[in-house]
């Protein structure tokens, strides 16, 4: 096995998929000769050639619009959008269009779309670089929304997402970009949409979290007594949302803590909050806790980790489930 970091597990599957099937092409602003902004698509040109690794104008609308067209048209396309913040012009064709042509032409049509997003702060960016809209599109019937948080499951994930018959929008959390390596397979893997992954058992408390904040926890988790047992779940895919792991979990710990980057109000952890609600009343012994980010827009860098759910935050959540 290799030791990757996410950007080359990212890199592997999209050369992988090239190789293997000539209808995957990629198209985004600079992800050619760059290979991206953050160099997720180099070497990828040199390798396949510019007519299947296309740069585009700076037009996230026209970007999502051709890759609709493309996929209409039998091919598997890839766009890249730089940053999340940038997905607004977009959310029309993604929304109206690429999530609603399975059931506007009663099956007829599917998009086989797999748009890759750099998400989440934490990296000093400049506004509109470093939001978590997962929620957003996750409200959307249609879409699939993935956001894996290691080089391993990102590039199963990744594979999975370009052979899925409809439009799934694959969230990468910069943060972790290149922050750690991990052994991943050289040899092609899928790792199953909609299967969130437990990343260490537990007894005492439930933890659920997704993308970079996975790491927060588990250095909250590094400072907790040694006789404080957590359960920490990554939920990898967003939607669909494996209600099952949480609800196994949650009627085994009878108490919960989610942890997300994005603002607290209609954040996805009210739909999980919700969820475990409905399915785990009666195993509950605490108000499901939420420790995320605030009410307010993403700040400037020097604020910027004061917003983040850090290890503190998300400890002091912990104790206070496990006090109630």
């Amino acid at each position: 096995m290799a030791h990757l970091t996410l950007v080359q597990a990212i890199n592997l599957a999209l050369a992988q998929e090239m190789e293997r099937d000539e209808r995957v092409v990629i198209l985004g602003e600079d992800v050619g000769i760059n290979g991206g902004v953050f160099r997720v698509t180099e070497g990828l040109v040199q390798r396949f050639g510019e007519h299947r690794v296309q740069n585009t104008p700076l037009d996230e609308s026209g970007i999502i619009g051709v890759s609709i067209g493309l996929a209409m048209a039998g091919m598997r396309p890839i766009p890249e959008i730089q940053f999340e913040g940038f997905l607004g012009p977009a959310y029309d064709q993604l929304v109206n269009h690429a999530a609603r042509y399975r059931n506007r032409t009663r099956g007829a049509i599917t998009i086989p779309l797999t748009l890759r997003v750099p998400v989440g702060g934490g990296i000093h960016a400049p506004e509109l670089h470093s939001d978590s809209p997962e929620a957003i599109y996750t409200h959307s019937p249609g879409l699939k929304v993935v956001m894996p948080s290691t080089p391993r499951d990102a590039k199963g994930l990744l594979i999975s997402a370009i052979r899925d018959p409809d439009p799934v929008i694959f969230f990468e959390p910069k943060r972790v970009y290149r922050s750690f390596r991990e052994e991943v397979p050289e040899d092609e893997y899928t790792i199953p949409i909609g299967q969130a992954k437990v990343v260490n058992e537990g007894d005492d408390v439930t933890v659920v979290t997704w993308g970079a904040s996975v790491f927060q926890c588990l250095e909250a988790m590094d400072n907790l007594p040694e006789d404080v047992s957590i359960e920490l779940i990554d939920l990898r895919t967003i939607d669909p949302i494996d209600t099952d792991t949480i609800a196994a979990s949650v009627e085994k710990t009878g108490r919960c803590v989610i942890v997300h980057e994005a603002p607290l109000t209609c954040g996805l952890g009210a739909e999980l909050s919700a969820r475990i609600q409905e399915q785990c009343f009666l195993h509950l012994e605490a108000p499901v806790q939420r420790v995320t980010g605030f009410d307010t827009v993403m700040p400037y860098y020097k604020l910027e980790l004061e917003y983040l759910p850090n290890a503190e935050r998300i400890g002091k959540g912990i104790r206070e489930c496990l006090a109630y």
